[in-house]
C-alpha cells in the first residue's frame, strides 16, 4: 500500500533531526514524505529538505496552525493511507509495517494511531484517547510503563500525534477543522468518523516516541477549552447534547473556578467570547456534520465515558461521590438514548 506521511513544522529544527531520519529509513518504494512548514523561523524546511531530499516540502507563508498544515500535506498526498504525525514523534523500528496493519487484517477500522511513547520509549504518552461525556479527553494510560500498555484495543479517539486515516475517508470527511487552529482537532476528526459508522483503534506494535510537554503557555488553556466545547456542539446528535446539556453548565463552573485558582480565568472567558463569536459558523458546520450521521445516538455514546480517571484532573475529580453522581447520571443519558432510538 502506498502511503503518505505528512509532518507539519513550526520551529522544529531539533526535533526533525531526531525523527525524520528514523521515518525515512523505513519508507517503502513509492511512500511519500510531505513537510508542511508553517512559516517556520529556524530553517525547519530547510532542514528537511537536507535530511530527505525526496520529501515534499510544502512551504507556508504564515503559521496556519496544525488543522490547516495537515489539510494542506493531505492536499498534496497521493498515498492511500495518510498518517499525521508532530515533528517530535520519533518512529521506533517496525512503525511504517505495523502502521498498516489495520489495512492489511481488514479490521475495519475509520481511522487509528499507534502506540505513542515517551522518556525514550519507556513510559507510554498515549495508547489512545480517552473521552468523558462533556467532552473532556486525555491520553490514555499515559506515565504507565511500556510493558503494561494494553494491546490492540478501541479508543475514545486518535491522538495527532500519530493519526492514521484513508486518504479517501480523510477528504470526505473534510479533514481537520481549521479553524481549531491546534488542539482538539485530533477529538473532533475522530467523531466525525464515529459518526460515519467507522470505529477507532491502536496498533501497539506502530510505535513513536513522542517529545511531550503538557505546559505551553497560558494560551493553550484558551484553544483547549473553545475547541473542546466546539467539538461537543458540532459532533454530538441532537438527543444526547440535550441530555447532557445540564452537566455541561455543571462542568464548565466547575472548570472557571479551577481557572480562576489556576490563573488563567481570563483564558476561559476568552474562550467563552470566542464560542459566542464563532456561534453562526458553528450552527452551518454543525448541520453539515450531522447529515453525514450514520449510527444512533446510542451507538455514538457507547465509547464515551463518565470516568474522570486522568492524573491531570486532580483528586476532586476522581473522588467517590464526584464518581457515583457522573455515573448514575451516564447511566440515566443512556437508558434514554436506548429509549430514544
Amino acid at each position: 500500500m502506498r502511503t503518505s506521511f505528512v509532518i507539519v513544522t513550526y520551529n522544529s529544527e531539533q526535533a526533525l533531526r531526531g525523527a525524520l531520519p528514523a521515518l525515512a529509513e523505513q519508507l517503502r518504494d513509492g511512500d511519500e514524505l510531505i513537510v508542511v512548514d508553517n512559516a517556520s523561523a529556524d530553517g525547519s524546511a530547510d532542514v528537511a529538505a537536507e535530511l530527505v531530499p525526496s520529501a515534499l516540502i510544502v512551504r507556508n507563508g504564515a503559521n496556519t496552525g496544525f488543522a490547516a498544515g495537515c489539510n494542506a500535506g493531505a492536499a498534496a498526498a497521493g498515498g492511500a493511507l495518510l498518517v499525521f504525525l508532530n515533528p517530535d514523534a520519533r518512529p521506533a523500528p517496525g512503525f511504517r509495517d505495523a502502521i498498516e496493519r489495520p489495512v492489511r487484517d481488514d479490521l475495519g477500522w475509520g481511522a487509528w494511531m499507534g502506540l505513542v511513547t515517551m522518556d525514550g520509549g519507556k513510559l507510554v504518552n498515549t495508547s489512545g484517547g480517552v473521552l468523558h461525556f462533556t467532552g473532556i479527553g486525555w491520553a490514555g494510560e499515559a506515565g504507565v510503563p511500556l510493558g503494561a500498555a494494553q494491546g490492540t484495543h478501541e479508543v475514545g479517539f486518535v491522538s495527532g500525534a500519530c493519526f492514521a486515516i484513508p486518504r479517501e475517508s480523510y477528504l470526505s470527511t473534510g479533514g481537520f477543522p481549521e479553524h481549531f487552529f491546534m488542539y482538539c482537532e485530533d477529538v473532533d476528526l475522530s467523531l466525525r468518523v464515529r459518526l460515519r459508522g467507522g470505529s477507532l483503534g491502536v496498533v501497539p506494535g506502530a510505535r513513536v516516541d513522542h517529545d511531550y510537554e503538557f505546559a505551553k503557555g497560558s494560551l493553550k488553556w484558551r484553544r483547549l477549552e473553545r475547541n473542546r466545547l466546539a467539538t461537543v456542539v458540532r459532533t454530538y446528535p441532537a438527543l444526547l447534547l440535550a441530555l447532557v446539556a445540564p452537566a455541561l453548565v455543571v462542568t464548565e463552573v466547575a472548570i472557571l473556578a479551577a481557572a480562576i485558582s489556576g490563573g488563567w480565568a481570563r483564558q476561559k472567558l476568552l474562550a467563552w467570547a470566542d464560542l459566542a463569536a464563532a456561534a453562526p459558523l458553528l450552527r452551518r458546520e454543525r448541520k453539515e456534520v450531522q447529515r453525514s450521521r450514520t449510527i444512533t445516538a446510542a451507538e455514538f455514546a457507547r465509547t464515551l465515558t463518565a470516568e474522570l480517571s486522568s492524573p491531570y484532573l486532580g483528586a476532586v475529580a476522581r473522588s467517590a461521590p464526584v464518581l457515583l453522581g457522573l455515573r448514575a447520571y451516564w447511566a440515566l443519558v443512556r437508558a434514554v438514548l436506548r429509549l430514544g432510538g
